[in-house]
C-alpha cells in the first residue's frame, strides 16, 4: 500500500525523493478527504513506496522484479469515471471476414480477445502517472535515480451499484494494470514516487473518478529456487557438451557423410547446450537488465529446433516413397514453425525490449501479445495432433514389416523384436516429451499472464519447471547416446554369422540409417539380448 505524501514545492521538476517510513520520513495525510482542508491541490500529493517492507533487503538472487498497479477509485457523482464508447463496428467487421459456422465456433475465444485490444485503443479513461524510480544500497545513503517516465493506463472498471448519491463512496471494481518490470535486482533497496498530475485545459488525469489509494504487487523469483536453477544448470552445461563432442567424433569417424537424422540431433544438442550454458551467474555481479530477454531468445531457439526435429525424427522413419535425408523434403512442416517462432520473437521484442530500453515505459502490448501467445497454444496443440499422427504411421509401418519375423531364424527374431520394442518404447518417449513441452508452453504463458492480464491462474511449483528442463536434457542426452555410431567395425559375414542369419534376412527400420558403417548403440543393445 502506497503512502500519500505531500510535496508542497512549486518547484516540481527537479526530484525530491519522499520517503514513506523511516527516519526522513515525508509529510503525509491519511486519506484525500484531509487534503482538502490543508488546501493541498492533487499536484502535490505524491504517492511513495518503498522496496522491499521494512527491515527486509532485495537480493540479486531474485533475478527480476515484475509488478502491478490496482487502483482503489471512489465513484463520486460530480466526480465519475469517463466511460468509453464501444465501437460496434469492429463486431461488424470481424464477422465480414468470418464465416459464419467459423464465427460461431469462434466466438467464445476470438470475440472477448478482440473486444480487449479494441478497448484498449478506444476512448477509456486513461490514467497519466509521472513515476520516479531511485535505488540505493545503504540506509543512509541518498536516493540514486534509475528512471523517470511519464507512464500512461488505461483503466478497465465497471461500477455494479446504480449511480445514485447513495452509494457515493463504493470503490469501482477495476481490473490491475501492468507497471513495469526490471530485469535484474542489483540494489538492496528501491523507491517508487508517483505522480497524477491534473491538467483540465490538456485533459490529463480529468475523467478518472476519485484515487483513493495506489496498491503495488511486487513479484520476484525466489532465491532459494535460482540458486537450484544455476546449480542444475551448471551440471548439465558439461554434461550435454561431452556427449555432443563424443557422438560428432564418432559421427566423423565414419567412412559416409552424416546423414539428416545425424545433423538435427547434433544441432539440436548444440540448441541444448546454449540454453544450459549459466550465463545467469553473472547477473550476480553485474547489472545486466537484458538477461530476461536474452534468456527468451535461448528457450525460443530451442522450442523451434526441438518442434523440427521431431517432424524430421519421424519422417525419417516413415521408410515412404517420399525423398528423404534432405531439410527441403520437410519445408511445409518447418518453414510454419521458423515462421511462428519469428512471430513470437517479435511479441516478446515489442514487450521485454521496451521495457529493456526503458523500465517504466510498458508500452499497450499486452492485449495482442496475449492474442499471440493463446494463436501459439491452439497451433502447439495441432502440431502435437499432427505428430501423433506421424508416430501412427511410423507404428503401422514397423507392423508391417513384423510380419516378415516368423520367416526369420529365432535369434535374428529376437535380435529385430528387441531392436523394435526399443524404438516404440522411443517414439512413445517421444510423444511423452513433446506433451510435456506444450502443456509446459501454455502453462507458464497462463501464469505469466495473469498478473499482466489478469484472468485465469494456474499453481506452478518450481518442482514442474526443473522437471520439465531435467527431461529436456535426458532425452537429448538418450538421443545422441542411442544414434552415435559404433566405433566397432562389424563384418558383413562375422555379424551375421553371430546371428545365425542368412543375408536375405534383413529389415529395415530407417530410411537413412543402415548396418553399413557399424550399427548404433541401440543395434548394440539388441545385439546383446539376441545373443542371450
Amino acid at each position: 500500500m502506497s503512502v500519500k505524501c505531500v510535496d508542497v514545492r512549486k518547484n516540481h521538476h527537479k526530484t525530491k525523493w519522499l520517503m514513506p517510513w523511516g527516519p526522513n520520513q515525508c509529510d503525509k495525510i491519511r486519506d484525500i478527504e484531509e487534503a482538502i482542508p490543508r488546501e493541498i491541490e492533487a499536484n502535490d500529493i505524491v504517492f511513495s513506496v518503498h522496496i522491499p517492507l521494512p527491515a527486509m533487503e532485495m537480493s540479486p538472487w531474485f533475478q527480476f522484479m515484475l509488478f502491478i498497479l490496482q487502483l482503489d477509485i471512489a465513484f463520486k457523482l460530480n466526480n465519475q469515471i469517463r466511460w468509453g464508447q464501444y465501437s460496434q463496428g469492429a463486431s461488424i467487421l470481424l464477422k465480414m471476414y468470418l464465416f459464419k459456422w467459423l464465427w460461431l465456433a469462434a466466438t467464445a475465444l476470438i470475440r472477448p480477445l478482440a473486444w480487449e485490444c479494441l478497448c484498449a485503443t478506444g476512448e477509456n479513461a486513461e490514467v497519466s502517472m509521472d513515476v520516479s524510480l531511485a535505488y540505493r544500497d545503504d540506509m543512509v545513503a541518498e536516493w540514486t535515480e534509475m528512471a523517470h517516465e511519464r507512464v500512461p493506463r488505461k483503466l478497465k472498471c465497471t461500477f455494479t451499484s446504480p449511480k445514485t448519491p447513495e452509494h457515493e463512496g463504493r470503490y469501482y471494481e477495476c481490473d490491475v494494470l501492468p507497471f513495469m518490470e526490471i530485469g535484474s535486482v542489483a540494489h538492496k533497496y528501491y523507491l517508487l514516487n508517483i505522480r497524477l498530475p491534473v491538467n483540465e485545459k490538456k485533459k490529463i488525469n480529468v475523467g478518472i473518478g476519485e484515487i483513493k489509494d495506489i496498491r503495488l504487487v511486487g513479484i520476484h523469483q525466489n532465491g532459494g529456487f535460482t540458486k537450484v536453477w544455476f546449480a542444475m544448470k551448471t551440471f548439465l552445461t558439461p554434461s550435454i557438451f561431452i556427449i555432443m563432442v563424443w557422438y560428432w567424433r564418432r559421427i566423423t569417424m565414419m567412412s559416409r557423410p552424416p546423414v539428416l537424422l545425424e545433423k538435427v540431433i547434433f544441432a539440436l544438442g548444440i540448441s541444448m547446450t546454449f540454453i544450459n550454458i549459466p550465463v545467469e551467474w553473472f547477473s550476480i555481479g553485474f547489472d545486466w537488465t537484458w538477461m530476461l530477454l536474452f534468456g527468451d531468445i535461448r528457450q525460443g531457439i530451442f522450442y523451434a529446433m526441438l518442434l523440427s526435429f521431431w517432424i524430421i525424427f519421424c519422417g525419417e522413419h516413415m521408410m515412404d516413397q517420399h525423398e528423404r535425408n534432405h531439410i527441403a523434403g520437410y519445408w511445409k512442416q518447418v518453414g510454419p514453425i521458423a515462421v511462428g517462432s519469428f512471430c513470437l520473437f517479435i511479441f516478446d521484442m515489442c514487450e521485454r525490449g521496451s521495457t529493456h530500453q526503458s523500465l517504466l515505459q510498458y508500452l499497450d502490448y499486452r492485449c495482442w501479445n496475449r492474442a499471440g501467445f493463446i494463436v501459439a497454444g491452439i497451433c502447439l496443440c495441432l502440431y502435437f495432433l499432427f505428430l501423433c499422427f506421424m508416430v501412427f504411421q511410423v507404428f503401422r509401418n514397423i507392423s508391417g514389416k513384423q510380419s516378415s519375423l516368423p520367416a526369420m531364424s529365432k535369434v535374428r527374431r529376437l535380435h529385430y523384436e528387441g531392436l523394435i520394442f526399443r524404438f516404440k518404447f522411443l517414439m512413445l518417449i517421444t510423444l511423452a516429451c513433446a506433451a510435456m513441452t506444450v502443456i509446459f508452453f501454455i502453462v507458464s504463458q497462463v501464469t505469466e499472464g495473469h498478473w499482466k492480464w489478469g484472468g485465469v491462474t494456474v499453481q506452478v511449483n518450481s518442482a514442474f519447471f526443473t522437471g520439465i528442463y531435467g527431461m529436456w536434457n535426458l532425452y537429448v542426452f538418450a538421443l545422441m547416446f542411442l544414434y552415435a555410431p559404433s566405433h566397432k567395425n562389424y563384418g558383413e559375414d562375422q555379424s551375421n554369422g553371430d546371428l545365425g542369419v542368412h543375408s536375405g534376412e534383413e529389415l529395415q527400420l530407417t530410411t537413412t540409417i543402415t548396418h553399413v558403417d557399424g550399427p548404433t548403440e541401440i543395434y548394440k543393445l539388441t545385439r546383446k539380448e539376441a545373443q542371450e
